[in-house]
């Protein structure tokens, strides 16, 4: 059964995605920082008939993520696709100016060192088996910075760049990068904005050959 980790997995587009890729006989990890909150995820979807584990696990702490994919592989067997999705902290979305160099260092490690160190974690799984699909999803900030939200500008700005070379190294040994951007908040039930239409496109995204990132729907 192959293995989708899901990281900053919650009840919105994290449960929409798990279910997408249940039906197509995946089985789910899990991960977030909240043990309880991805238990009762994984029961819900169990529910469902997806075959579904929690993990906890902060993705500023690279030790701990790294641990929740190992562990995930362990119990599920190994990551062939990898989705990173935790929603950014408030305070990355300040003002420019208003922003202090301790908040610019945490968006970089949110955006930058939690994808490196949840790469590494699942990329020798993936090179063995010849393939693997790694998902990023990020806001507007990622390909057009905004004054207004300083931390995920520059943070995501970084993620873009690691995406785009991810893509370009790993393409030719069967092994997708690729990045959603999400312009603007997801609409619940809407069929072009909700959670749903989120998931069916990082399953598309999965299947389907393309360029290292496409937009949900139109920047502004």
């Amino acid at each position: 059964m192959p293995t989708i980790a899901i990281i900053g997995a919650g009840p919105g587009v994290g449960r929409a995605v798990a279910q997408r890729f249940g039906r197509e006989g995946f089985a789910v990890a899990l991960v977030s920082r909240s043990q309880d909150k991805v238990d009762a995820l994984a029961a819900e979807l169990a529910d469902d008939g997806v075959t579904a584990r929690g993990y906890a696990a902060d993705v500023l702490d690279a030790d701990a993520l790294t641990a929740a994919l190992e562990a995930a592989a362990a119990d599920l067997g190994p990551v062939s696709v990898l989705q990173y999705s935790p929603l950014p902290a408030r305070h990355y979305l300040r003002p420019v100016t208003e922003t202090p160099p301790a908040d610019i260092l945490e968006a970089v490690r949110f955006s930058v060192l939690g994808p490196v160190a949840a790469v590494n974690a699942v990329l020798p799984g993936m090179r063995e088996a010849g393939a693997g699909t790694l998902v990023f999803v990020n806001g507007g900030t990622s390909v057009r910075p905004r004054t207004q939200y300083a931390g995920t500008s520059i943070g995501f700005a970084g993620e873009s760049a690691y995406v785009q070379m991810l893509h370009e190294a790993l393409e030719p040994a069967g092994i997708r990068a690729v990045q959603l951007v999400i312009p603007g908040a997801i609409q619940g039930d809407d069929p072009e904005r909700g959670h749903d239409a989120v998931a069916e496109r990082i399953w598309g995204l999965h299947t389907s050959p393309g360029e290292f990132r496409e937009l949900l729907s139109p920047l502004d």
